[in-house]
């Protein structure tokens, strides 16, 4: 699973061969959530309400590089790496 960004102990990857909706996997804690890409919205799995909130924060400021990520996986090329939330 290539890490692409990761911040206050949350990482964030996507996987080469993924499926729609474009998408991506945050991690933390021992728990993991799917969240769409388009709508930033919880396609499956859970995290705290707080680290839930992190990601989002992020995905918001970075959308169009995510949009750009997926891209790469899609096509299994290598994955770019996205700045973390400061």
């Amino acid at each position: 699973m290539p890490k692409i960004s990761e911040f206050f102990g949350i990482t964030i990857y996507m996987f080469f061969r993924e499926h729609a909706p474009p998408h991506f996997h945050a991690k933390y804690g021992g728990e993991e959530v799917l969240v769409s890409i388009e709508g930033l919205s919880v396609v499956s799995g859970r995290l705290s309400p707080r680290a839930l909130g992190l990601v989002i924060e992020w995905a918001t400021y970075h959308q169009a590089e995510l949009r750009q990520v997926w891209g790469q996986a899609v096509a299994k090329q290598p994955l770019g790496s996205i700045e973390p939330l400061k």
